[in-house]
């Protein structure tokens, strides 16, 4: 059963600053700048300003927990789409989502960031699919709890690296 999480996060950072930094491709580069297993395949800004940006991950097997080796014929490959679109009212709406490779599972986020006076508020909500037997609602889980975390820090990493490139 596939396991549903919603965050919500802040930073200093305006909605503007937040897509401008989203279809910067220093950005993207600079964000898994250190990751040798992530590699930014396209990054597609249109004329409105959405934003497209897929990456994709090389999980070596090494580096998987014990239980899904038993279930990945090779290395797992994570693919990761995410696309963002100003709204009518102003704020920024997208979607997140990610799926590995054999058809092992997915996630998929709603997103929208919303100006709130001096900050913005960023709330996700999704879910989390694991198609491996036995330990896949276990694996959903700690999915989600990392998700718990990584979404907030990355829009941290986006705030501070706004600040950075002003």
């Amino acid at each position: 059963m596939p396991h549903s999480f919603e965050i919500v996060t802040e930073c200093a950072a305006s909605i503007h600053q937040i897509q401008a930094a989203f279809g910067s491709e220093d950005y993207w580069l600079d964000r898994l700048a250190g990751d040798a297993s992530s590699t930014l395949d396209s990054l597609v800004v249109d004329a409105d300003g959405a934003v497209e940006v897929q990456i994709t991950q090389h999980l070596g097997r090494q580096i998987l927990p014990a239980l899904v080796v038993n279930f990945v014929p090779g290395d797992l490959k994570l693919t990761y789409r995410e696309v963002w679109r100003k709204t009518e009212d102003g704020h920024l709406s997208g979607t997140s989502h990610v799926w590995a490779s054999g058809g092992l599972g997915s996630s998929r986020a709603d997103n929208r960031l919303t100006q709130l006076d001096m900050i913005s508020q960023l709330r996700s909500a999704g879910r989390v699919d694991v198609k491996i037997p036995f330990v896949g609602g276990k694996l959903e889980k700690s999915i989600g709890a990392s998700l718990a975390q990584s979404i907030p820090a990355t829009l941290q990493y986006t705030d501070e690296w706004i600040a950075d490139h002003a």
